[in-house]
């Protein structure tokens, strides 16, 4: 029998793709609001700037919180809304609204989890070099720091970053996310900088709210070899996708097969002495965000050396990713099971650290509506309910996931997607904002209550 406590339950979401007023209040600019200018880098032609206008109204999407039942909230706090520049000067009116936000959570007894960093990087500091600078780093802690001085008396519960390989390498190395630039090797020293900047970034907020539980959440994935697919190649997807970041984290260490110069310490990398073992021991807990596992084989025909997944994988021998149905609008594979495998091998390798799954959704055609209009998504529902389970085998084994969060609450800006794609609880009229809830979060509500059993789906979701 787990001693673990009962599994809390909570939904998330980030400022890029839901708050919206990108000039309200003394905001800065940011690498999203650049990059979504750019022709073609958003598969509609969208972007952030309206999304779905949380930020003007965090009354309804606190409502709407309280109507689901959840006992946690993730959100992120944009960058650019407390430093415009990303140094110097603070901009109180953006930490105004986050303070705000913790004291309406937490007034509705709900767990406020804020994400430091989601992606909204201030743009004078991508134009000062970016992540792949070591003062990126530097200016991180000092944010976090400020962001922990206003909201760390009602605040225990902190990550630093989410899905930084997202940020070294869809937007360094496949140029496909913000800020755009396809170059490896920075793509390698980002990657450093990020983790360096979680350990400094901790060490920011503990100095002023000392009982703090400061984590990370990672982009993981079991990593699995077609029959076709070359040894090489499996590892060198493993160690980026997965590797980069555990390894340094639970040891110390960088993976042997990443030889990118970035890494190497010396004049021409960026890991200087001290760096590892700052690093090292710096997660309070990790959060696993988990879609889908990947299978590598050989490329033929048109995928050799094509698509933003192989060109972010730099360094690989030639590969190409084969998922299997069924399939979600994303191409994403579901595969539950992954799931369990990805929060074994964390346990493994950090022994001891609370976990929590801080996103798990699917985006599905959500083309069918009730009388009333509301989605019915009986796709998505199995999905939650299929690895929810998974969730509860890994508990039921003794693992310490404490929390899960379903991305999304609501159908927001889906990044280089856009629009395109909706994993939201709740759907938002483009036009309006009105929200409307879907038949999934009245199912989670139940199941938030306690009104819902867990069991098995009785059917799979369908395929793309």
């Amino acid at each position: 029998m787990s001693s673990l406590p009962p599994l809390g339950l909570g939904t998330a979401t980030s400022a890029y793709q839901v708050e919206g007023a990108v000039r309200a209040d003394g905001r800065g600019r940011s690498v999203w609001d650049v990059f979504t200018e750019r022709p073609g880098a958003v598969k509609d032609g969208s972007d952030g700037s309206v999304a779905c206008d949380s930020y003007a109204r965090v009354a309804d999407d606190l409502a709407l919180l309280v109507e689901l039942g959840v006992t946690a909230y993730r959100f992120s706090v944009a960058w650019p809304r407390v430093q415009p520049a990303g140094r110097g000067q603070v901009e109180q009116r953006g930490l105004d609204h986050y303070d705000a936000m913790v004291d309406g959570l937490l007034a509705r007894g709900i767990r406020p989890f804020p994400t430091l960093y989601h992606w909204d990087l201030p743009q004078p500091l991508e134009d000062a070099g970016g992540w792949p600078a070591r003062e990126t780093a530097l200016r991180f802690a000092d944010y976090a720091g400020i962001v922990a001085e206003r909201l760390g008396d009602r605040v225990t519960t902190w990550a630093t970053h989410n899905e930084p390989w997202c940020t070294a390498f869809l937007g360094y190395a496949a140029g496909v996310f913000a800020p755009g630039r396809r170059e490896p090797g920075s793509a390698y020293a980002a990657a450093h900088h990020l983790l360096l900047s979680h350990a400094l970034g901790r060490e920011a907020v503990r100095a002023v709210a000392g009982a703090a539980e400061v984590g990370i959440v990672l982009n993981l994935a079991p990593v699995h070899r077609e029959p076709d697919g070359d040894p090489a190649a499996v590892a060198h997807v493993d160690a980026v996708q997965n590797g980069l970041w555990l390894d340094p984290l639970a040891r110390g260490t960088i993976p042997q097969t990443l030889t990118s110069p970035a890494l190497l310490p010396g004049p021409r990398g960026v890991v200087l002495p001290g760096d590892l073992e700052r690093v090292r021991g710096s997660a309070d807990w990790v959060g696993v965000n988990y879609y889908t596992p990947f299978r590598v084989g050989a490329p033929t025909g048109a995928e050799a050396g094509v698509g933003q997944d192989v060109d972010a994988y730099p360094g690989a021998a030639p590969f190409a990713f084969r998922p299997r149905p069924p399939l979600t609008t994303m191409g994403w594979e579901v595969d539950p099971s992954g799931l369990l495998t990805v929060l074994e091998r964390v346990a493994t390798e950090l022994p001891g650290v609370p976990l929590r799954v801080t996103e798990n959704g699917a985006a599905f055609p959500d083309d069918v509506r009730g009388a009333d209009g509301r989605v019915d998504d009986p796709d998505r529902i199995a999905y939650l309910q299929q690895h929810l389970a998974a969730v509860e085998q890994a508990r039921a084994s003794g693992l310490p996931v404490l929390d899960y969060f379903v991305w999304s609450l609501m159908d927001n800006f889906e990044w280089a997607q856009g629009y395109t794609q909706t994993f939201g609880l709740v759907s938002v009229a483009r036009t309006t904002q009105q929200r409307t809830p879907k038949r999934s979060f009245a199912w989670y509500a139940a199941l938030a209550r306690g009104a819902q059993p867990l069991s098995p789906p009785a059917s799979s979701p369908r395929t793309k």
